[in-house]
C-alpha cells in the first residue's frame, strides 16, 4: 500500500504530511542542518566507495586514522566526545584499527585509565594512500564553483566550526 493510501485516525493522509515536509525543503529558506547533512552524505558516500572500501576502511575507521594524524596521543573517549559518539561505538573502530596493526595504544599506563592512541607506519602509510581520492571527491562535489568561490566556501565552512 502506498503512503498515499495510508490514513491517520484525524484523517491527514500520511503521502500529503510526506509532501508538505519535502514542500519544507525548497528554495532559500532550506534549513542549514538539511543542506549540510546532504551535501556531507553525498561526499561521504563518493568517498567510501571509491577510495576508502578499496584500501578496507570504513568511514569511522578513516575518521579516526586522520584524527591522530593530526592529534596524536588522544584517548578514546577523548576521540569519541571529539567526534560526538559513544565510547564504545569508539572502542569498536579502534579495536578493528588495531587488529590490523594500524594504530597502537599502551596495555597499561602508569595512571589513570586513558591509554594514548597512535597511528603505526602501517596506519599512516594507508592514511597517505587516501588523499588522492579525497581530493578528487572535494574537486567533483565543488566542480559547479570558480576557484574564488571554492576559496570563500571553505573559509566559510571554516569560520563555522567550533572551537577544539
Amino acid at each position: 500500500m502506498s503512503s498515499v493510501g495510508l490514513v491517520m485516525a484525524s484523517g491527514l493522509s500520511m503521502g500529503l504530511i510526506y509532501v508538505n515536509i519535502i514542500d519544507m525543503f525548497e528554495g532559500e529558506d532550506t534549513p542549514l542542518g538539511y543542506l549540510l547533512s546532504r551535501v556531507a552524505n553525498a561526499l561521504r558516500a563518493e568517498i567510501t566507495a571509491n577510495v576508502l572500501e578499496p584500501l578496507g576502511l570504513s568511514f569511522p575507521q578513516f575518521v579516526c586514522l586522520r584524527m591522530l594524524d593530526k592529534r596524536p596521543g588522544m584517548s578514546n573517549a577523548e576521540m569519541a566526545r571529539f567526534i560526538g559518539v559513544s565510547p564504545q561505538a569508539m572502542n569498536i573502530v579502534v579495536r578493528a584499527l588495531q587488529d590490523r596493526d594500524l594504530i597502537t595504544r599502551p596495555s597499561t599506563v602508569a595512571a589513570g585509565r586513558s591509554r594514548p592512541t597512535e597511528l603505526t607506519r602501517a596506519g599512516r602509510t594507508l592514511l597517505g594512500k587516501t588523499v588522492a581520492g579525497i581530493r578528487e571527491a572535494d574537486d567533483a562535489l565543488l566542480a559547479g564553483l570558480t576557484a574564488a568561490q571554492r576559496r570563500e566556501f571553505r573559509q566559510t565552512l571554516t569560520s563555522l566550526l567550533p572551537p577544539d
